[in-house]
């Protein structure tokens, strides 16, 4: 395997890049051992700060601002600096160890650049992976690996890709649409009879097999629900920000206005974005 390498010391470039991450590291001994705010950081404290980097790095990449998609990439791999510092305080690993690990779990979950396998497409990578991976962790489940914390939405698309990685998954995009509206049905059908006295445990149950299949049928025809549904809440977003500025101008506020009258900007608004 070791023709798939090439020496970092044939790349000036590659120095550079060594260079600066010699750097960084340098920096984050020397914050570890001489800041008071970097000595009190836990393992536990970094989580919920690296959360918050994750979502930032989100909104960056959404929004094609490069420029901030550099500084959040920074910050992602200061964290990841930081918590291998903590993990070689406590014995437990290192950024050696770490980028070690990774390398060659890389090498290893990928056999058609470092071995003998043949794959036909990205959908035979994918399902050699979730295979290899379920060897790995000794999963006695494909979905064993769906971190529980996710948001419902992404953990949906995780599961439904899982599931296809070993085989369980419809044939053609019109069986998946077909169990959209048997879901949506159902749905209609559980509001309808509970007239006046609704079961929301049931209603609730039914709403969300209506979401997840609409997951499905969305990965079927190659879109990111995600995605899909963040750029609608920033759309909704420019539009009752529209008619709240035109309400301002006009003298009054939304709380004053009919519906008919929001109803009008934000169809002036639609037609400017």
């Amino acid at each position: 395997m070791d023709k798939y390498y090439l020496s970092p010391s044939s790349d000036p470039e590659r120095s550079k890049k060594l260079e600066a991450f010699d750097r960084l590291l340098t920096i984050m001994d020397e914050l570890r051992d001489q800041c008071p705010w970097d000595r009190k950081q836990t393992l536990d404290s970094l989580r919920y700060l690296t959360l918050e980097e994750v979502y930032e790095l989100s909104d960056s990449i959404i929004s094609k601002d490069y420029e901030e998609m550099e500084k959040e990439l920074g910050d992602i791999m200061l964290h990841i600096v930081f918590y291998a510092k903590i993990g070689s305080e406590k014995n437990l690993f290192n950024i050696e160890s770490v980028l070690t690990a990774i390398s060659e779990k890389l090498i290893h979950r990928h056999p058609h650049i470092y071995g003998d396998v043949e794959v036909m497409d990205e959908n035979d990578v994918k399902e050699n992976w979730e295979r290899i991976k379920l060897k790995e962790k000794g999963n006695k489940s494909v979905l064993g690996g769906v971190p529980k914390s996710l948001p419902a939405l992404i953990k949906a698309m995780r599961i439904q890709e899982k599931a296809k990685g070993v085989g369980f998954d419809w044939d053609r995009r019109e069986q998946v649409w077909q169990k959209v509206e048997e879901e949506i049905q159902e749905f209609i059908e559980e509001v309808n009879s509970s007239t006046g006295n609704y079961d929301q445990q049931k209603i609730e149950d039914e709403f969300g097999d209506v979401l997840f299949s609409l997951i499905n049928y969305a990965r079927f025809i190659d879109i990111n629900p995600e995605d899909a549904l963040e750029r609608t809440n920033r759309k909704f977003i420019y539009r009752f920000k529209y008619i709240e500025e035109a309400a301002k101008n006009r003298g009054t506020a939304l709380p004053d206005m009919t519906l008919d009258e929001m109803e009008e900007l934000w169809n002036e608004a639609k037609k400017k974005a």
